[in-house]
């Protein structure tokens, strides 16, 4: 289990990382960084902690410009010497707010907070794990979409289907012969309805298919560019979040 420190005191980092280890040995502090751009290059390079502690007042500007540039952040205490961003901390998934100087019984009562809500959350992808496996056996993807061409419908079998993309609020069908079409779906219902073996959501934009992919490029941030058929006009990158999937994907 891995933690953050982002905090511009080097006292109270020390302090604070001290005070984890003696109240949760089992948290190994993989970073203590001390500003919104240390921060923001430290999570582009690196895997994401299991929890960030998080001053909000730092030198160059708030921990929640960090947590803004993240696609997916893990749960967070803050830290900090000053009440009024209680709020919106919160509204960040704050698991708990800690007042400077830090008072060792709340953080540890913070840190029991955090181990039962990483318990129950454990459970529950343990049962969507279980689920998902289950419906892999009898669920029923979809095999064919129908587009108007003009004043008439066409067919496209998934067979025939290289890629969808969002563009100007807009999903677009993107065939192996370089047809576009669009189409009424959004990416995330697309996510639900095509068969993962054959499709994967790359980013927020793109769903490829397998067939598409013809070559593959280590990208800054620990990222990864494709080459598709038929090539799209703009990159289409893999976000360092779904990295690791993707390559277990092409894996199969």
């Amino acid at each position: 289990m891995t933690a953050v420190i982002v905090e511009d005191e080097n006292i109270a980092s020390r302090r604070l990382a001290s005070l984890i280890e003696e109240l949760a040995p089992e948290i190994r502090i993989a970073g203590q960084l001390t500003s919104v751009q240390n921060g923001k290059y430290w999570f582009e390079n690196n895997p994401l902690p299991d929890l960030i502690f998080l001053d909000i007042q730092l030198n160059d500007g708030y921990g929640f410009d960090i947590l803004d540039s993240l696609e997916n952040h893990p749960p967070v205490i803050f830290t900090t010497a000053y009440n009024e961003y209680a709020i919106r901390g919160f509204k960040y998934n704050g698991l708990d707010y800690l007042l400077k100087p830090i008072d060792k019984k709340d953080l540890q009562n913070a840190l029991a907070k955090y181990r039962k809500n990483h318990i129950e959350t454990n459970a529950l992808l343990n049962d969507d794990k279980l689920e998902r496996i289950k419906n892999l056996f009898g669920k029923e993807y979809k095999k064919r979409f129908i587009v108007k061409v003009g004043n008439q419908f066409n067919t496209f079998n998934i067979e025939d289907i290289a890629y969808f993309k969002s563009q100007e609020g807009l999903i677009f069908l993107y065939t192996h012969k370089g047809q576009q079409y669009p189409i009424e779906y959004s990416i995330d219902q697309l996510e639900d309805i095509l068969d993962p073996v054959q499709f994967f959501r790359i980013n927020r934009k793109f769903m490829v298919a397998v067939k598409a992919v013809i070559e593959i490029h280590s990208y800054f941030n620990s990222r990864l560019l494709l080459k598709l058929k038929p090539q799209s006009e703009e990159q289409t990158i893999v976000s360092r979040e779904r990295t690791s999937n993707f390559k277990k994907w092409l894996d199969l």
